[in-house]
């Protein structure tokens, strides 16, 4: 249990940040919010009484009630009496929010995980989508869309076996 009034900061923010950041994503439960990196910001506002910012993946994410129901359940849990989730639209997410972590348990998973961009590096040459079972670049686009909007559906051609691509944002 977190209570009392503590400076914004404190052992007790990043507590309850490491909680909201804890919780699956929806969509992709072998992620959590804190590996999809939309978890932007935790402030306690008064005793008990906490604000999260969330940024949703895009603005018509149909995950993110359930986002916030959970965020707001377990920091409940945690002892918030209240717990109030904002949705922050700027800066907007992109997948290179996804951390290192994310992006391994997506191909962990079987999930081709996005490409980092490049914005102080040289622009890769290749478009190639790593395939995650055999890690053949020579894949193929089935359809752009698969189980969810942000993932496209792919088949590598070296071992046949389809797999879902994170895309790019």
């Amino acid at each position: 249990m977190v209570t009392g009034v503590q400076e914004p900061g404190t052992r007790l923010e990043e507590e309850l940040r490491r909680l909201a950041g804890s919780v699956p994503d929806p969509e992709l439960p072998v992620l959590t919010l804190e590996d999809l990196g939309v978890v932007r910001g935790v402030h306690l506002t008064g005793p008990d009484r906490v604000e999260v910012e969330l940024t949703p993946t895009y603005t018509g994410c149909p995950a993110v009630e359930t986002m916030t129901a959970d965020i707001e359940r377990v920091l409940h849990d945690h002892g918030m009496a209240e717990v109030h989730v904002v949705r922050v639209l700027t800066p907007a997410w992109s997948t290179d929010d996804i951390t290192a972590e994310g992006r391994r348990k997506l191909a962990e998973f079987g999930i081709a995980p996005p490409r980092p961009h490049a914005a102080d590096g040289p622009v890769p040459l290749t478009l190639s989508v790593r395939c995650p079972h055999c890690g053949s670049t020579e894949t193929e686009l089935l359809s752009r869309f698969s189980s969810t909007a942000c993932k496209a559906l792919r088949r590598c051609v070296a071992c046949r076996e389809p797999f879902d691509h994170f895309k790019e944002l």
